[in-house]
């Protein structure tokens, strides 16, 4: 893939837990356009509570509590996943642009250089700040050609130092992939970046792909839950559902492939954050406005329908909490409470 910018951004202190985990990510793109899902994997050791925010626009927002910050009031309203109720680990704006943080333990960061006035973002208003701001996958590019920034944030779990990289994908089925490769933040954006799990970097996992097209998948497929292994299985399956389907069956071939990369829930492997149990799944319908989320632990799928939500200015914030989740089921919308909001993990 094209390499379209590298922007130099600094870091200061460790990178915040709340989009951090080790997870797959893939897009199915219905033919021209007429549906467009990504799905999601969220892996972890640990039980990683995570509520549903519906926040609205109008909202005036900072990236720090103080300090050099970003500050705007939100234009676009959206659905949120947010993670121990301290920061967003995902969500969709009402415009339909997906945004998702993945774990990337290859991620290197560089420390602000002293007495540089840069803004800094905590990973707990990461995907809120594009969320709000922003329709689409190039206004995102042109926002980043002339604006930098740091990040800041807190380890979790232990200590766990969050390292991660980002996904965006807007309603034209255009995808954004933001890493860092020692000090520098690197984009790729494309049509066909339709999969990312974590390590390496996106093009070495390429040429890992590669590979394994050379051997021909119908004939074997890597099967082990490490990410390259389902970074392959992800993309195989994605590249040979048909894409005339009806959105019935579009959903089901999604989950279905999101199934082949979703590691047993109770499994994990001594020292390998990568490999963990897959706590949860999430499909962010981009064309239809529907949010899907099912717990392992469920016995059924929810999904919240924004088509029946209010997001204009001075429309309340909504809070489903799923600390109770066993139950959770069909259209939660009337399960949505008004909210203060959550509280950031800076």
């Amino acid at each position: 893939m094209k390499v379209f910018r590298t922007i130099a951004l600094t870091v200061a202190a460790s990178i915040a837990a709340v989009a951090a985990y080790p997870c797959s990510r893939v897009v199915y793109l219905g033919e021209n356009n007429s549906t467009i899902l990504v799905g999601r994997t969220l892996d972890w050791r640990t039980p990683i509570p995570t509520n549903l925010y519906v926040y609205p626009g109008g909202i005036a927002k900072t990236s720090m509590p103080s300090g050099p910050r970003l500050e705007w009031t939100s234009k676009y309203g959206s659905v949120l996943a947010v993670g121990y109720d301290g920061g967003v680990t995902e969500g969709i704006n009402e415009h339909g642009l997906a945004m998702n943080g993945l774990f990337c333990k290859m991620s290197e960061y560089r420390n602000p250089v002293e007495g540089e006035n840069v803004p800094v973002v905590s990973l707990a208003m990461m995907c809120s700040f594009f969320l709000d701001n922003f329709t689409t996958v190039d206004e995102v590019s042109q926002w980043l050609d002339t604006n930098a920034f740091a990040i800041s944030g807190e380890a979790f779990d232990g200590g766990t130092v969050s390292l991660l990289h980002w996904a965006l994908t807007d309603a034209g089925g255009n995808t954004m992939v933001m890493e860092y490769d020692h000090g520098v933040l690197k984009t790729y954006q494309s049509r066909d970046l339709t999969v990312l799990t974590n390590d390496p970097q996106l093009p070495d996992m390429e040429a890992i792909e590669n590979y394994w097209k050379a051997k021909g998948g119908s004939h074997t497929l890597p099967g082990t839950a490490s990410s390259p292994d389902r970074f392959v299985r992800a993309s195989y399956f994605i590249n040979r559902v048909p894409k005339n389907q009806s959105y019935e069956a579009a959903l089901g071939s999604l989950r279905s492939i999101m199934g082949t990369v979703s590691v047993p829930f109770g499994y994990s492997v001594q020292g390998e954050p990568n490999i963990s149990s897959t706590q949860w799944t999430s499909i962010s319908d981009i064309t239809g406005r529907k949010y899907y989320m099912h717990f392992a632990d469920s016995t059924g799928m929810m999904w919240i329908d924004m088509s029946r939500l209010r997001f204009n200015p001075g429309a309340p914030i909504l809070k489903l909490d799923t600390s109770s989740h066993s139950d959770l089921t069909g259209c939660v919308n009337d399960r949505l409470e008004k909210s203060p909001g959550f509280t950031p993990m800076w």
